[in-house]
């Protein structure tokens, strides 16, 4: 299995969204604002979604989904785009406003396999974070 870097990107906000395994509507609602207006996906065919959500959950599904689908993400994604992934996971963690064990070590996972610079992914969590900050 392979995919685009739009692919990827949509694999990683997926991910992100079912880390805890509850995917809620604010998530959804992330994913779908970040693909309409973020400048990487001006390209990007939104009719696209639903089949690459659909293949990322089966994925994930397999033995040692995890793991593929992060190998696939950092296969498919430039060296200039991996920072935007990362981005894009935590704001759909953020997106409910709080982030459980098992999406905090999702981000870990990532990190370490899109090779993110710990100070780096410090910074664009606390940008998330103050994204999604409510009254």
């Amino acid at each position: 299995m392979t995919t685009d870097a739009h692919g990827a990107l949509i694999y990683t906000m997926v991910l992100a969204s079912v880390a805890d395994t509850n995917m809620t509507d604010a998530e959804l609602e992330t994913l779908s604002e970040m693909v309409r207006f973020l400048p990487v996906f001006r390209e990007f065919d939104i009719d696209r979604i639903p089949d690459l959500t659909r293949d990322c959950i089966e994925l994930l599904q397999a033995e040692d989904g995890i793991d593929r689908a992060l190998d696939l993400i950092a296969e498919a994604l430039p060296d200039h785009l991996r920072e935007t992934a990362y981005a894009v996971a935590c704001d759909s963690i953020a997106a409910d406003g709080r982030a459980s064990q098992p999406e905090l070590r999702l981000l870990e996972l990532m990190r370490d396999r899109l090779d993110i610079d710990r100070l780096v992914a410090s910074a664009i969590e606390r940008a998330s974070g103050a994204r999604h900050r409510t009254l």
